[in-house]
């Protein structure tokens, strides 16, 4: 099993429409630990560590979101898996 860590960045309307709250069950629900948190530009920035099938599934709804989120477009990465966080949580800046 590959673990690996993604770092994205979701732009659109997905600010005010609960996006973090829901990124953070769906990231529990994969097993995946890191975070999630609003921009000042208006976007939102995850950090995701865990399986890199488990992290595709994540990529996969981030790039549609909640109910009431409109995605225009998302960039990510992959990096080295660190290992340094024992949980998925949302961080306010």
């Amino acid at each position: 099993m590959i673990k690996t860590r993604l770092h994205a960045i979701v732009y659109g309307y997905v600010q005010g429409v609960f996006f973090r709250a829901n990124t953070q069950r769906k990231a529990i629900e994969l097993g995946l630990s890191g975070w999630v948190r609003n921009r000042n530009d208006g976007s939102v920035e995850i950090i995701a560590e865990g399986e890199k099938e488990a992290l595709g599934s994540l990529l996969s709804w981030c790039k549609k979101g909640p109910p009431g989120a409109r995605v225009d477009r998302m960039e990510h990465s992959w990096e080295d898996f660190k290992g340094e966080f024992s949980s998925f949580s949302i961080r306010y800046r």
